[in-house]
């Protein structure tokens, strides 16, 4: 028998049979609805404490308190794994409640993700000249005003290229979500291997549509970058 005949009976029984490839379609959608409410989620988060840790750094005597729990939770989050926390919020945090495993998946992913989001909008705002500060306040700005309109505004610029690299590395990161008995897209192609015991054209499948996925993502990313480029010279 060919090459391209088993390779024809293998997509016949790997995907074609059954339909089995709605396990992969399905996985697919699922990745994608914990991967996109999670960055938004890590987004918030992240700004929030950014603009925390900011404050405290620009005057050590304000926001005490918040400044110490946006660093014992960015200590504790960046210095464990992503897979034991998603597994301490399916097993312990969220029992008993009315959140399903999508929703302890968001949550896991999203609260993890902010925890690096804040470094890098930190950095962000740190990267805006602090004479941009001075002329708002010269104006009569206040402290927020000035953050709000003049500084954070130049420091989402600055950041937007890594919080995209930060939304494809959540997309991979998802892959672990089976854990919890998610079926993601890592899971829909291991489902049709335990079902076909044909390990190749399922795994090799599920990693292809993740490669696409991130190409596009890095090709838009680095459209947004060249736009922005060229908004800086006009």
């Amino acid at each position: 028998m060919s090459f391209f005949s088993v390779l024809k009976d293998q997509i016949y029984e790997c995907l074609i049979k059954e339909n089995r490839y709605m396990y992969i379609v399905t996985g697919l959608g699922n990745t994608l609805l914990i991967t996109v409410f999670a960055v938004l989620i890590g987004v918030v988060l992240g700004t929030l404490v950014a603009l925390v840790k900011t404050a405290h750094q620009n005057d050590p005597k304000k926001m005490r308190v918040p400044n110490a729990i946006c660093s014992v939770y960015l200590t504790v989050i960046r210095g464990t794994p992503v897979l034991v926390q998603l597994m301490i919020m399916y097993y312990i945090i969220i029992v008993g409640t009315a959140i399903n495993d999508i929703g302890t998946a968001i949550l896991a992913f999203g609260i993890n993700s902010g925890a690096y989001v804040a470094e890098v909008i930190r950095s962000g705002i740190m990267s805006v000249d602090r004479g941009q500060t001075e002329a708002g306040r010269s104006l009569g700005l206040s402290q927020r005003t000035t953050m709000v309109k003049i500084v954070f505004p130049q420091a989402v610029k600055n950041v937007l290229p890594a919080i995209g690299n930060e939304f494809i590395s959540l997309l991979k990161e998802t892959s672990v979500a089976g854990y919890i008995g998610i079926q993601d897209l890592t899971k829909g192609g291991d489902v049709i291997r335990s079902i076909t015991y044909q390990p190749y054209l399922p795994l090799l499948a599920t990693a292809a549509v993740y490669l696409v996925i991130v190409i596009a993502l890095s090709a838009l990313l680095s459209k947004a970058e060249r736009r922005m480029r060229r908004s800086d010279y006009r």
